[in-house]
């Protein structure tokens, strides 16, 4: 498809009318992902408990693997899904903007674990550990994504607004057009933070026991995260290393891969 390119004094920004196309299969690929993580974590730990450490395989590490990207990609994809209204909420009056922004970075600021036993206990009741872990990172990715967004959107210079006006270009083609391509950019700059967190929370987020009156080890999800720490408080040295790898190598394919590739598209749409 032709790009549009929109010169304007010392401004320009590429208003690509395949953009729903980029946009669009960007969110077709995590939907397919997060599908087929929930169908291999399902089929692969279907209730499993924690590992035996001195029985490990390499296939245990990989379904420990599977269950780890699958509760990051899913909590991952719900940050998401709610940053953008939040984002557009903030900067949508100077009112809720001087009323909001200063409250979410209040709640930012917060230690998220210090919501996580209360977080276990609700899903604790509805025997949904998986939930506790994914809703404790959903929360943790949520902050770096919306803060992105919304410096994205204060990015937009006034001539773009004024011309959006002039050709009466309003709520879903504005969405479309310009505050989408605008935020873009910091939706990659965000997101790669939002994982970030993602990879630290992982640790504690799957060792719930730690988290529940009289808890046992046996309590805590399969997962890279609980591996680790179970490796590193038995001294299971080769398990720890092994785990560390793979965290290493996944971290690495997904910036290779994903980040590296996002982060150079994401030049198409920035003002200059």
């Amino acid at each position: 498809m032709a790009t549009v390119r929109h010169y304007h004094n010392h401004y320009h920004f590429f208003y690509t009318t395949s953009l729903k196309r980029h946009f669009g299969s960007l969110v077709a690929v995590l939907v397919i992902l997060a599908v087929v993580l929930f169908l291999a974590f399902r089929f692969l730990t279907p209730t499993k408990p924690l590992l035996n450490l001195d029985q490990i395989s390499a296939l245990d590490l990989f379904e420990a693997t599977v269950a780890t990207f699958y509760r990051l990609t899913i909590a991952y994809t719900i940050a998401l899904v709610l940053s953008i209204p939040l984002a557009l909420l903030i900067t949508s009056s100077q009112k809720l903007e001087k009323f909001l922004l200063p409250f979410f970075d209040v709640l930012q600021s917060i230690p998220i674990l210090a919501f996580f036993p209360i977080i276990v206990l609700v899903f604790l009741k509805v025997n949904f550990f998986d939930g506790a872990a994914i809703f404790i990172l959903s929360l943790s990715m949520l902050w770096n994504l919306v803060f992105s967004m919304v410096g994205g959107l204060k990015t937009i210079p006034q001539d773009i607004e004024s011309v959006a006006l002039i050709f009466k270009a309003t709520g879903r083609k504005k969405l479309i057009y310009i505050m989408l391509p605008a935020i873009f950019p910091y939706i990659t700059t965000g997101s790669l933070l939002a994982w970030a967190q993602g990879w630290n929370i992982i640790i504690v987020a799957e060792v719930l026991h730690n988290y529940i009156l009289g808890g046992q080890p046996a309590q805590d999800l399969l997962g890279l995260g609980s591996l680790l720490v179970s490796a590193s408080t038995s001294g299971k040295n080769s398990v720890f290393l092994a785990v560390i790898l793979i965290m290493v190598v996944l971290i690495a394919l997904l910036n290779f891969f994903v980040w590296q590739k996002l982060l150079h598209l994401a030049e198409r749409y920035k003002f200059d």
